[in-house]
């Protein structure tokens, strides 16, 4: 049995989920990672049971389900540093409050697994945050003391939340990104080793943040297998000109003189082929989950392409050897057993 293609709804924010469902439906869409601040207001869920049934309602007439709730966000507020940036993801009201903004953070989230247990989701995509993102180049020189230090605050801050989700029976899946307390391989190994290996916490897979970094997708699947708790199928173009450097440059996404910009499946440069290998090889059975980037492209030509292009290359490993045809004691028939076919 194929695994289900969905997509996640944060990039269609501006479109009413009434509207948005439908038209997922027609490309072929089988559920959705619902973002919980643009499609899915998670307090309502739990406190309004007309509210929770009018969203499961919407989603079984368009024969679609939710496959993951997206609190990304609201995850970010939690382990960063006061920035105020932070302030586009937190009610208004809290703007120029970094300390209120953590703690509507950390009750959001612990709500999100309420939630997503009542709407019987089973995975909460999200970031950590980091409170060591900026030290992340050792100069001025950044000691060991500090880097375990802002490990040690996101155990402290997230325990409790953990402990909601166990008791809700909900997992976690943490996206590693750029910005996270484990953006790559090493810090994501480093961050388990701290949880010690708690399994609450799991990873929300997404090449595209891995492959501008020089690390090997497929490699990531295959040491960490047994914490992909969600996929998502991105994709990135890498720039070769010779002129860009991996950091950014300071330009904004879709700049195409920039080392890296995120595109629509099939025009990049991640081997999906060799994902979905190491997927079957250890036996993940979620969603291939799209989420669509593209700052050159049509959202909606994207969305489309981008089912297509999933639809085709999710097959499932074999159950049988390719040669185990060509065995004498297994096929080949003896003279006497001719088979004689009519033209």
């Amino acid at each position: 049995m194929k695994r289900s293609i969905t997509i996640c709804s944060a990039q269609f924010g501006d479109i009413p989920l009434p509207k948005l469902l439908p038209k997922l439906r027609s490309m072929g869409y089988e559920g959705v990672e619902i973002a919980c601040q643009s499609h899915l207001d998670i307090y309502s869920v739990v406190n309004d049971i007309n509210y929770r049934n009018s969203i499961i309602k919407l989603f079984e007439d368009n024969h679609m389900s939710i496959t993951a709730i997206s609190a990304h966000l609201m995850g970010q507020c939690v382990g960063d540093r006061p920035d105020p940036r932070l302030d586009n993801f937190a009610p208004n009201s809290l703007a120029g409050k970094p300390e209120q903004i953590r703690s509507w953070a950390i009750n959001g989230m612990k709500t999100a697994a309420k939630a997503a247990q009542l709407l019987n989701v089973k995975v909460v995509t999200c970031f950590l945050g980091s409170p060591i993102w900026a030290w992340w180049y050792s100069f001025p020189q950044t000691t060991t003391s500090m880097i375990e230090s802002g490990y040690e605050e996101i155990r402290k801050l997230w325990t409790p939340i953990f402990d909601e989700y166990d008791k809700c029976g909900v997992k976690l899946a943490l996206e590693v990104h750029p910005t996270e307390i484990a953006f790559d391989y090493y810090s994501t190994k480093k961050l388990l080793e701290v949880l010690d290996y708690r399994p609450t916490l799991g990873l929300n897979f997404d090449p595209s943040h891995l492959l501008w970094q020089g690390i090997d997708p497929a490699v990531f699947i295959k040491d960490f297998s047994d914490r992909i708790y969600h996929v998502h199928m991105k994709d990135v173009k890498i720039n070769q000109d010779g002129r860009c450097g991996i950091l950014g440059s300071h330009l904004e996404f879709g700049d195409t003189r920039r080392k890296w910009n995120f595109v629509s499946l099939g025009h990049g440069n991640v081997d999906f082929d060799s994902i979905i290998r190491e997927l079957n090889s250890c036996n993940y059975d979620g969603p291939l989950c799209v989420e669509w980037e593209d700052s050159g492209m049509d959202r909606m030509f994207g969305a489309q392409e981008a089912y297509s292009y999933v639809d085709k290359i999710n097959f499932q490993a074999s159950t049988f050897a390719f040669d185990s045809a060509l065995k004498d004691d297994l096929n080949c028939k003896s003279t006497s057993d001719k088979v004689y076919y009519n033209k």
